[in-house]
């Protein structure tokens, strides 16, 4: 009896085991240009809900008042009411600061695109001149390794 439950158990075993790699080998095999297809599809009707929203108020300082897909990638536009401060100044004293604050922001918040290798770029333009002030392309390559 006790060697029908080992055998039994052994055998269960076995199976789960060659199941699971058998999954592994399956999903390690998806082609590349079916997921980049699905990516396209997921960036196209993302942005396109995300658009139904806009223009959206962030701050005081800041509205978002356009996203787009370009194949796989995800465009937020933002418009940027910097006061007196004229665009090169902008250019020149807030560049640093912005790219590190916008980068940690994506890299935590939209994490399950960029795992999908889905990328977002922020770009943001003066609410006066409509001169672009800063782009921010963020990829996975880009997050601190605990954030990926």
């Amino acid at each position: 009896m006790k060697k029908s439950f080992l055998t039994l158990g052994i055998l269960i075993t076995l199976s789960q085991w060659s199941f699971a790699e058998g999954l592994q080998t399956k999903t390690g095999e998806f082609p590349q240009k079916e997921m980049q297809k699905q990516n396209r599809e997921i960036v196209k009707l993302s942005s396109q809900e995300l658009s139904k929203t806009l223009p959206q108020t962030i701050d005081k300082y800041t509205t978002l008042t356009t996203v787009e897909g370009k194949d796989t990638t995800i465009i937020y536009t933002f418009e940027i009411n910097t006061g007196a401060k004229s665009d090169e100044t902008v250019k020149k004293e807030d560049r640093t600061r912005m790219q590190k604050a916008v980068t940690t922001g994506i890299c935590q918040s939209a994490k399950r695109f960029l795992d999908a290798q889905i990328n977002i770029s922020y770009i943001y333009i003066s609410a006066k001149s409509k001169a672009e002030l800063f782009r921010f392309d963020v990829t996975q390559a880009d997050c601190p390794v605990g954030d990926r």
